[in-house]
């Protein structure tokens, strides 16, 4: 199968096409225009994030021939537009897998950027007749999912695995496909971690309706009518989405301990003793707001397990198999606490 007939038409950010022994391969701009930079905005808070895959399959940069370097990426669009902004003045062929849409991190966890994608696809392409060489540079965190001896036993090809950020790409080529200590380093510095931050509170904030609803019915049961007074009642409840969301990531490095659900507990627990001693609440009320707050923190931050280097996949089943029987325990002895005073108010 050609390149052309694996793509169809040309993308909107081609730019012509690559004539080749197997076929015409679409030829991408390193550029990233306005609408490129609007959908990353969008679907980094959940808006039209479906959309955000592209057809796999087999691309190129510049002006490639068949010695030119083969990269290998998920069809995630904002990994794909990362690795070929990086790859500007240079020429290289990009070899897609359909990873459903999700980075290679997550795609590697879950099996889609694997061995078999990446072989199916190097048949479906006939890269073997693109490239004279026999080299595939797989992204260091594609390693878990693909195997490097399989991929060799199966195949013509060999995989090298590259450096863990596509900015390290350009160097990794130069050297000869050598990767320094630094291009092998996983870091998660605060810009990284406030990007996970916006869907996450976007799919969180669905639940504050649910909570301000139960609020509102809450008071106009107990004959208050229809006052905004649930709405500062749901403040606290907006503090620990917000804790669980963006607190707990921001300042990941410095909460105590690697659990994530312990970290999102802790955080939520100190905003919420200071809210209480602050607004002096009733001891009750204060006890079923120490049971109800951090639990919906410490869930929300367990959300983030997949896209940090602080738990392993072993290590983030074990937490999630301790921390919501407990999570789960608090909250509803929270939620019947509060029931509790309202029969008894």
């Amino acid at each position: 199968m050609s390149g052309k007939k694996d793509h169809g038409m040309a993308p909107r950010w081609g730019c012509g096409f690559a004539h080749t022994a197997a076929g015409d391969v679409p030829l991408v701009s390193t550029r990233l225009e306005r609408r490129d930079r609007l959908d990353a905005w969008k679907w980094r808070w959940g808006v039209g994030r479906m959309q955000a895959a592209i057809a796999p399959g087999l691309y190129g940069v510049g002006d490639p021939d068949p010695r030119s370097p083969v990269l290998v990426t998920a069809n995630y669009k904002l990994t794909f537009d990362r690795l070929r902004r990086e790859l500007d003045g240079l020429s290289a062929w990009i070899l897609v897998l359909d990873t459903r849409g999700i980075n290679v991190w997550c795609a590697a966890g879950k099996g889609t950027f694997g061995t078999e994608e990446l072989l199916a696809r190097l048949q479906a392409t006939a890269l073997d007749r693109v490239v004279s060489h026999r080299r595939l540079v797989v992204p260091q965190l594609g390693a878990s999912g693909v195997a490097a001896h399989e991929v060799a036993r199966r195949s013509p090809f060999r995989v090298v695995y590259g450096p863990v950020l596509a900015a390290g790409i350009r160097e990794f080529i130069a050297s000869g496909y050598r990767a320094t200590p630094a291009m092998r380093r996983v870091d998660f510095p605060l810009r990284e971690r406030l990007a996970l931050a916006p869907v996450e509170l976007r799919q969180a904030l669905k639940w504050l309706f649910w909570i301000l609803l139960a609020l509102l019915l809450s008071d106009i049961v107990r004959g208050r009518g229809l006052s905004p007074g649930f709405l500062a009642a749901g403040l606290p409840f907006a503090a620990a989405i917000v804790a669980g969301t963006v607190l707990v990531p921001a300042l990941l490095p410095w909460i105590p301990g690697r659990s994530l659900a312990w970290k999102g507990w802790l955080g939520a627990a100190a905003l919420a003793a200071g809210w209480l001693l602050v607004a002096a609440v009733p001891l009750a009320a204060g006890l079923a707001y120490l049971l109800l707050l951090p639990p919906i923190a410490s869930f929300l931050a367990l959300n983030f397990t997949g896209s940090t280097t602080y738990t392993s996949l072993s290590g983030v089943l074990k937490e999630t198999r301790i921390a919501l029987p407990l999570l789960g325990a608090s909250f509803l002895a929270g939620l019947i606490l509060i029931v509790v005073r309202m029969i008894g108010a």
